[in-house]
């Protein structure tokens, strides 16, 4: 059986962790199984020679003036296909798709059009297409509505990441029985720490997200970095040992420097390794953070965290460890952010806040055992051919 494992990446943590959460699943399950994705340019989220390392096929698959030109490979003899690790779009038995955010308004009209136009082909060809736990909707904009319908109806399995993703796509497309509700699977994944890291003075975690810079209206936009700040400075006068952690990209890495700068030096922790980072989280006594993989990684491993975000992901994440208390707003005073920082710095309650998200985080991870459950189911039709 050859799988395709769509939308994943390198640059973006996020991705690379969901990607390492279905590698562990798929290997665990169909062992024999050849693992394929579609390079991207060296700069881009998913080089060659990056996904090569972890036994990775190539899938000849490219975009040229809007048509799939990828299928021209077929004119290279199999026997040399098969010299370089190449592999046909024809030759796929099963897309598992993981774009995390990628079919909404905010990301516009290309992802969606995309997937309408290649999930039709693969229905043509019987290949099962499967749309692992992402964030979904809105969809307001008339440009975007007629592509999710198409893609919606072409798709075997649909799982939205919580209610709202799943009410935005039922209420344009109707309920059906393939769209289900299950939460981010990267739940599952265990963390690694990297060689001779010490967390001694590293206890709560500042994770920084420059799609709150660039996705949200003026006023958030403008406001977020001194938000930032002054949670760095507050939680240095506690002396409660802050760190700012990058979890992705230049501009991060941007923010994470004039937070460190303008708190007087706080370290900065930058990991090229998904697992590393989370990892990380998951010594920390409590984390504020954006980053909403970086949310999940903490909440996972039980450790309370403080979250402002740019989407409605977010709300609905800190609704599954039943820690609504934890969301911030960027314009809130600061006497009511001080508030909110208290409520991770109180040993007692932070004790109480962290057994309530340990409970919640062990009902999350048996869903993500029960998706993949019907993900197996799925892909059986296949694999028993």
């Amino acid at each position: 059986m050859i799988i395709e494992i769509r939308n994943a990446g390198f640059i973006n943590k996020g991705a690379e962790l969901m990607l390492h959460a279905v590698m562990h699943q798929i290997k665990d399950r169909y062992p024999y199984a050849k693992l394929v994705m579609a390079p991207s340019h060296p700069k881009k989220g998913r080089p060659f020679y990056k996904f090569a390392k972890l036994g990775f096929y190539s899938k000849a698959w490219f975009w040229k003036y809007g048509i799939q030109c990828g299928d021209a490979a077929v004119l290279v003899p199999k026997l040399f296909r098969d010299m370089y690790g190449v592999v046909l779009d024809r030759e796929v038995n099963v897309v598992l798709d993981m774009a995390g955010f990628a079919y909404s308004d905010q990301w516009g009209v290309g992802s969606s059009k995309e997937l309408a136009r290649s999930s039709k082909r693969w229905k043509r060809r019987g290949t099962k297409v499967i749309l692992l736990p992402q964030a979904l909707g809105p969809y307001q904009k008339s440009d975007i509505q007629s592509w999710v319908i198409q893609w919606a109806d072409n798709v075997d399995l649909i799982f939205a990441r919580e209610h709202e993703s799943y009410n935005h796509l039922t209420e344009l497309v109707g309920e059906q029985n393939k769209i289900k509700i299950y939460p981010d699977f990267t739940n599952l994944v265990k963390g690694t720490l990297p060689d001779g890291y010490d967390s001694s003075d590293k206890r709560i975690a500042l994770v920084p997200n420059y799609r709150m810079v660039d996705k949200t209206n003026k006023e958030e936009s403008a406001a977020y970095l001194p938000f930032m700040i002054r949670c760095a400075k507050y939680l240095v006068a506690q002396d409660a040992k802050p760190f700012v952690l990058v979890h992705e990209g230049a501009n991060d890495q941007m923010l994470a420097d004039r937070i460190s700068e303008a708190a007087g030096g706080i370290p900065v922790v930058k990991e090229n390794d998904a697992l590393h980072i989370k990892g990380i989280l998951g010594t920390c006594d409590a984390t504020v953070g954006s980053r909403f993989h970086g949310l999940v990684s903490a909440l996972s491993q039980g450790v309370p965290s403080l979250a402002t975000g740019w989407s409605h992901k977010y709300i609905r994440l800190f609704d599954d460890y039943s820690f609504k208390e934890g969301v911030v707003s960027v314009l809130s005073s600061e006497q009511e952010l001080y508030n909110k920082i208290d409520l991770i710095l109180n040993v007692e309650k932070l004790q109480y806040i962290r057994n309530g998200i340990i409970d919640c985080s062990n009902k999350q991870k048996e869903l993500s055992r029960k998706m993949w459950m019907s993900v197996f189911e799925e892909m059986d039709k296949v694999a028993n051919r």
